[in-house]
């Protein structure tokens, strides 16, 4: 049992130490294992570290690769940008001026130079001296041609145009012109708004193309980009400069056009109304006159004197419509008085004719000598005229002439309208056939018989039938001079025709007379004419007698009836 329990402890004793052992061996190797395993993790992390490291360089690299690329993107963008400006810039009225701005500025400074490089003249030639005159004289010149542009970059532009002075309107042709001022008005307003809408626009602009090469700049600094933009900021200081001067003037501006518009709108609603006013009175006197002939042609209806009344009333009518014109649009009417008699010597003289016929129409109408319908004989250089006169104007009466006998025996022509001058019954004679409504006159037909014809039944019969064919002309011709008797004194009022007897070289001439229509006593005179003379030849001792020459032949006399070459043998 002792054997057993030695044995169990050695046996014990030797697993354990065997176990320790093995124990001991397995750590070891543990260790060793941990060891090569922490150089392993330690190399591992090496070439992490390595690959990081390589990774990071490249993710730099490539990132300042792309910051570069969007630099250059940027900087082409910037520089299209500038493109575009430089464009809409391009030829921009504004920007010219403003370079004869600077170049005023630059020529200033170079005179200034040149005047003190003379005063320092006492180490120069003459010759020197005298181009260097010469020099000073061109700027000078050079300078005048632009001086609108001393002390403005936009030169005369920055001020308005001026606001004309515009007299109160006195009548309506006023308010065309007052019309045509509000529009220059309003196109001067509107050109001073563009004016300060380009100077802002333009300073816009400016200010932009200033930030984009300041842009620039910061991308990519250099002196050229730093030269521009030292340019630009002067340029946009000065337009900004000008904007606000611009802007201001253009509101005070805009105030006194819109002021001076309503003051002449009110002047127009005046004389509006006061022209409506005048039309109103002028109709009420068309109206009065309108009615004035309607009751005038009533009651001469049967009476030519109403075309001269009329007349008459018209021009009465244009008189009172003058003079109601006049009232109205002379403020100082006898200012208008003195001027028309310093001038009515001067305008009498170079309008004496005009004068003379109105002076003419008025001695026509209030003498009533001569009315429209009248039938009137004119004689001038020779001509002589009769006609109906068809109108009576305030220069000239018009007249058409007529088949008469003085067309038949003078004139050989007829129908023309001729326009007498109304001056011409100051100067001329007028023979009148119808005056005072007696619309005869006394016609003749004369008829030569032979010495040894019996003229009294010559007269006899030339009598009879001038009663058959002028009674009703002699009965008319009776009233007529019946009612002229209480305008007129008239002593020989006889109407019946009369026959004269005279001795003349070539026989005794029968002269019959007889009253005839004053429009158509060329016709009675023909049918008249036949019916004597057929009735002279019927008679045996009633024979028509022309020239005759009488021949002695031999001793005994005979006389001899030698009918002219240019008459037939009766």
């Amino acid at each position: 049992m002792k054997k057993l329990f030695t044995l169990f402890l050695l046996s014990f004793f030797i697993g354990a130490t065997l176990f320790a052992s093995q124990q001991k061996d397995n750590a070891d190797k543990k260790e060793i294992v941990a060891n090569n395993l922490k150089d392993i993790e330690k190399i591992e992390k090496e070439k992490e570290t390595e690959a990081q490291l390589k990774f990071e360089e490249e993710e730099k690299r490539r990132i300042e690769e792309q910051k570069e690329l969007k630099k250059q993107r940027k900087i082409s963008e910037l520089e299209e940008k500038i493109t575009s400006i430089d464009e809409k810039l391009k030829d921009n009225i504004l920007l010219k001026r403003y370079s004869n701005y600077n170049a005023y500025i630059k020529l200033s400074d170079e005179l200034v130079e040149l005047k003190q490089s003379a005063k320092k003249s006492s180490n120069k030639t003459e010759e020197q001296i005298h181009h260097l005159t010469n020099k000073i004289r061109i700027k000078e010149n050079e300078l005048e041609l632009i001086s609108e542009y001393k002390g403005s970059p936009i030169g005369s532009l920055i001020n308005p145009p001026e606001i004309e002075n515009y007299e109160p309107i006195q009548n309506p042709f006023g308010i065309l012109n007052a019309l045509s001022y509000i529009k220059k008005l309003e196109n001067s307003k509107k050109e001073f708004i563009a004016v300060e809408k380009g100077v802002r626009e333009v300073t816009n602009l400016l200010e932009e193309k200033l930030y984009t090469y300041l842009e620039l700049y910061n991308l990519s600094p250099n002196a050229e980009y730093k030269e521009k933009i030292n340019f630009l900021d002067k340029e946009k200081r000065d337009f900004t400069m000008v904007l606000e001067i611009v802007s201001t003037t253009e509101e005070v501006y805009t105030r006194k056009i819109e002021q001076v518009i309503l003051e002449t709108k009110s002047q127009i609603s005046i004389q509006v109304e006061k022209i409506f006013n005048i039309a109103f009175i002028i109709i009420i006197f068309f109206v009065i006159t309108f009615l004035i002939k309607m009751a005038l042609k009533k009651y001469y209806s049967q009476n030519e004197n109403y075309y001269m009344t009329n007349k008459v009333i018209n021009f009465s009518l244009v008189i009172f419509v003058l003079i109601v014109v006049l009232f109205s649009y002379i403020d100082n009417v006898s200012y208008i008085v003195t001027i028309l008699g310093f001038a009515s010597a001067g305008i009498a003289i170079a309008l004496k004719d005009w004068f003379m016929s109105i002076f003419g129409w008025l001695v026509i109408v209030t003498s009533g000598s001569i009315h429209v319908g009248d039938r009137i004989k004119v004689t001038r250089d020779g001509l002589e005229v009769v006609g109906d006169v068809l109108d009576i104007s305030l220069f000239k009466i018009t007249i058409r002439e007529d088949i008469t006998l003085t067309s038949y025996t003078v004139n050989r022509r007829t129908g023309r309208i001729f326009f007498i001058p109304n001056n011409y019954v100051f100067s001329e004679m007028i023979a009148n056939y119808t005056h005072s409504g007696l619309k005869t006159v006394w016609d003749g037909i004369d008829i030569t018989i032979t010495f040894d014809s019996n003229y009294k039944k010559a007269q006899h019969i030339a009598k009879e039938i001038l009663k058959h064919y002028s009674k009703g002309y002699t009965d008319i011709t009776r009233k007529q001079l019946s009612k002229m008797r209480s305008k007129y004194q008239l002593r020989a009022t006889g109407v019946e025709p009369r026959v004269y007897t005279f001795v003349e070289p070539y026989g005794i001439v029968i002269s019959a007379w007889y009253l005839t229509n004053s429009y158509s006593a060329l016709v009675l005179r023909s049918t008249m004419s036949p019916e004597i003379l057929e009735a002279f030849m019927k008679e045996d001792d009633i024979t028509i007698a022309y020239p005759t020459q009488t021949i002695n032949v031999g001793k005994g006399l005979q006389n001899f009836r030698t009918p002219p070459a240019d008459l037939p043998e009766v």
